[in-house]
């Protein structure tokens, strides 16, 4: 199977941790991790913490596919609702409303995620989280800056439930009815995994966030809002385990057994182990670990997130470069089709030029060798016809044959010669030139009268030629004429 690698940022007003993992399946492993702060800027914080993720990333050779966000609990507030739907689909539609009559106040400058804790008969129960605008485009401008373009930016104590269920589903040692209490220098965490209820079945982890400020007693703190969880939990599963982790290890644990009346009080084994390990060495804060941890985690979850972008910026990172790479795809594609076509039509018009002159050439020999004639349309009947002349120009040089329809040149001039002996004493004829074709005899001459010029006529008649033309003409006293003839 093959392993991916994403990055999850758990990111503050002036801290960010981030975490890389390569994620195999359902086995995950840390690639590195580390923190950094600008609390000493006063001015674009977010900007320059962005800065320092990209540069730490890129400083510690950390390569992934995607990005994750966890946005700090002091950044967006968190509401428990009713709703009457039980279908996602309607809860999406009217939860706006809903959220909106229950804090009697505008929300049109507010980014709203919620999921579902309880879904039963008389509707659901929900977690809402809202996050004003400004805040939301500011980190997401920042992040995008630096190529960091998060797919999913969700609420801080989502991505700890959502570590925990994974560590924790593993562990033999967990049970129905577990808190989980995870403090951390600045925040503490109430989370109730998911349990399984007769009125219904509960679909997420139920939730609290709180704020610790320095001078606290986390012990005491810790105390109250658990008491405030176990009365709010009512409908669930009761609480009777708690399993505490504190960042800053100020926290008892027999003081809270007295003070609270658990079953069972005992720390976070995984996630003191991850403490103590080199993994979290870059880390200020383990569960700020946790926190970005869980945001990597988010692309192995498969289903709805809790996710500020859906409502405020929904992510388009993927379709963007789908789009992009379709349309690169077609533009080279469409330059191939017209770089081939201009190859073959140059090839074309070489190969019609070279066949006209071809053509061209043939026309001219057809016609010399055919007399004059022009070749057919049809290439394969001129060849067809020279063939069969060239067959009988060759029979004829051999004797074979005389040529179509036409007496040889020989025996042509034995019947001239004939005529000349039968008639040339008694005309007085004298003979100038004789010119020989293929096709007739012209001779020039005269006699001594036009009376022996027809006596001469009349004997190349009896002598098998025919005068095709004539011509007399009367000059020092002879006749002069011009015939010329054919074989009958």
């Amino acid at each position: 199977m093959e392993s991916q690698n994403y990055l999850g940022i758990y990111i503050s007003r002036d801290t960010a941790t981030v975490v890389c993992l390569s994620l195999v399946g359902r086995h995950s492993k840390v690639l590195g991790c580390f923190s950094v702060s600008v609390e000493e800027q006063e001015q674009a914080k977010l900007q320059v913490l962005a800065g320092l993720i990209a540069r730490g990333c890129a400083e510690r050779n950390l390569e992934f596919s995607e990005v994750s966000a966890a946005l700090d609990c002091a950044m967006f507030m968190q509401h428990n609702l009713h709703s009457e739907f039980t279908d996602p689909r309607q809860i999406a539609a009217t939860v706006k409303s809903d959220t909106e009559e229950a804090l009697a106040t505008d929300i049109a400058d507010v980014a709203l995620a919620f999921e579902i804790t309880l879904a039963g008969q008389a509707g659901s129960e929900l977690t809402v989280f809202t996050a004003q605008r400004k805040i939301l485009s500011e980190v997401l401008l920042s992040l995008q800056q630096y190529n960091l373009d998060p797919v999913a930016i969700e609420p801080d104590v989502n991505c700890l439930s959502r570590l925990i269920v994974a560590k924790a589903s593993s562990a033999q040692s967990r049970q129905p009815g577990t808190l989980f209490g995870i403090l951390s220098g600045r925040n503490g965490y109430l989370i109730a995994p998911p349990v399984s209820t007769g009125a219904g079945t509960q679909k997420a982890s139920k939730t609290r966030t709180f704020l610790v400020g320095p001078t606290q007693d986390r012990g005491a703190l810790l105390t109250r809002e658990v008491l405030v969880t176990t009365a709010l939990v009512g409908g669930g599963e009761p609480i009777k385990h708690l399993e505490v982790f504190d960042s800053a290890g100020t926290v008892d644990h027999q003081q809270l057994s007295e003070k609270l009346s658990l079953d069972k009080i005992g720390g976070v084994d995984w996630l003191e182990a991850e403490a103590e390990s080199r993994t979290t060495a870059d880390c200020a804060d383990t569960v700020d670990f946790a926190i970005a941890y869980g945001a990597a985690l988010a692309h192995a979850e498969k289903g709805r997130r809790v996710d500020f972008r859906d409502d405020f910026s929904p992510f388009q990172g993927k379709k963007i470069k789908m789009q992009k790479a379709l349309k690169f795809a077609a533009i080279s594609v469409t330059g191939l089709l017209i770089f081939v076509g201009l190859y073959f039509q140059t090839q074309l018009f070489t190969i019609n030029k070279y066949r006209r002159a071809l053509k061209d050439k043939f026309a001219k020999d057809y016609s010399a060798v055919m007399l004059g004639q022009k070749p057919p349309e049809d290439t394969n009947s001129a060849v067809r016809k020279l063939g069969t002349e060239l067959r009988r120009i060759r029979d004829a040089k051999k004797g074979l044959i005389t040529i179509k329809g036409e007496k040889s040149i020989s025996s042509k001039l034995t019947l001239v010669l004939t005529a000349f002996n039968k008639c040339a004493a008694q005309t007085n004829l004298d003979i100038k030139t004789i010119s020989i074709t293929a096709r007739d005899i012209i001779i020039t001459g005269e006699t001594s009268s036009r009376q022996n010029t027809l006596k001469f006529y009349n004997t190349v008649k009896n002598n098998g030629l025919e005068i095709s033309r004539d011509g007399f003409d009367l000059k020092g006293g002879r006749d002069s004429f011009s015939i010329t003839v054919v074989p009958k």
